[in-house]
């Protein structure tokens, strides 16, 4: 499958943190009743990479704990988001590009289409 090879950049993933916050709110999936562990983990990975936004990355040890935190609660937002079947393409995106920011690309090309990105997409990287 194909990727993109970003570096880290985590003050770009705390924007896209932000992003997927508000286009989960926009799809009114923190109405749902069931959607109290989605909106922890939303603000667990906000407390997580928020700090970043507009700043720069920190050193090379602090980025990689918080990389492999970001990616942990990334991943289980998509396990909720799939399980409330709230998924589409849009937050797919959002899902891979914050992947990309934490220099995990092939794993967002990936888990975004568990979020319901659209596997023929324009914005998918291609072959």
């Amino acid at each position: 499958m194909a990727f993109y090879n970003v570096p880290v950049n985590l003050p770009h993933a705390a924007t896209l943190a932000n992003r997927i916050e508000l286009r989960l709110a926009a799809m009114q999936v923190f109405e749902h009743p069931d959607s109290e562990p989605l909106i922890l983990l939303i603000e667990n990975l906000q407390g997580t990479i928020g700090r970043y936004e507009g700043a720069n990355d920190p050193s090379d040890t602090e980025t990689q704990e918080v990389v492999e935190k970001a990616a942990t609660i990334a991943r289980s937002i998509v396990d909720q988001i799939e399980q409330m079947q709230a998924g589409e393409d849009r937050l797919g995106q959002l899902i891979r590009n914050l992947f990309e920011c934490l220099g995990l690309g092939k794993e967002g090309a990936e888990i975004s289409l568990r979020a319901g990105e659209d596997p023929n997409s324009l914005l998918r990287p291609s072959e």
